[in-house]
């Protein structure tokens, strides 16, 4: 009991932090992993229980979904549901001792993206131009990273999207929102076919993270989103500095 507690309120910060600036699974997969689930199961299983929340945004954003130059949002929501497929795959058949050595260095990888991603991103498109044919090839990438692990993975598309259209970050979410969905939804219908979950577990994470959804939904706005963002990449680091600690400072 003590452990579904916890996990639920991991899920509580992990719903809350998706609703604001996104970046949850730095939370729940370590947090999971704490309360005694392998790593691989850990990652299917938080994938899972997110689900729900991101299609909940993705249906609130229904309406405001938007294409991309020379490429159709089907062609891009096939893309990504691929992309998904092949890294849920990917994932199932990774040795859980290769997956416990990798976590560290997937956390370090994607709490970067996440402090820095967007001002990356920003720094590229005043150089670098990108043609369908690119953006297609790297939303694949994409989703293939997104059904393997997924950290920051939002983030990503939209620094990509950024060099090949002018659109705002704002009129972009709609999309990240959508495309993000389709591959976690992908994957997570192959970790549960393929036996990878953890339900008692899966089942208090998601009602912490609906909760802590709905309360980010009205707090929010009152937050300023860049001294969030600078407030959850430091938890991310913090977090990605423990999971070090415990996979190679022993």
């Amino acid at each position: 009991m003590k452990d579904l507690l916890f996990i639920a309120g991991a899920g509580l910060v992990a719903g809350a932090m998706n609703g604001i600036a996104g970046g949850g699974s730095f939370v729940t997969l370590p947090a999971l992993m704490a309360a005694g689930v392998p790593s691989v199961s850990a990652n299917a299983t938080s994938t899972v229980a997110l689900v729900p929340s991101a299609l909940a945004s993705a249906y609130a954003y229904r309406k405001d979904f938007a294409g991309f130059p020379g490429v159709s949002f089907r062609m891009m929501a096939a893309i990504s549901v691929a992309g998904g497929l092949c890294g849920a795959l990917l994932l199932m058949v990774t040795p859980q001792r290769l997956f416990d050595a990798m976590i560290p260095w997937l956390l370090l990888f994607g709490t970067i993206i996440f402090a820095f991603g967007r001002k990356a991103g920003e720094w590229m498109r005043a150089r670098v131009q990108i043609g369908p044919p690119t953006l297609m090839a790297t939303q694949f990438a994409l989703g293939v990273y997104g059904g393997y692990f997924g950290g920051a993975v939002g983030i990503m598309m939209l620094a990509a999207w950024s060099l090949m259209t002018d659109a705002s970050l704002a009129a972009m979410q709609p999309s990240r929102n959508l495309l993000n969905s389709a591959m976690n939804m992908t994957a997570s219908l192959l970790f549960i076919f393929g036996g990878l979950i953890w339900w008692r577990q899966m089942f208090a994470l998601l009602i912490g993270a609906v909760i802590g959804g709905y309360l980010a939904a009205h707090f929010a706005r009152k937050l300023d989103p860049n001294k969030a963002r600078i407030a959850i990449s430091c938890l991310n680091a913090v977090i990605t500095g423990l999971m070090f600690w415990k996979t190679f400072g022993r």
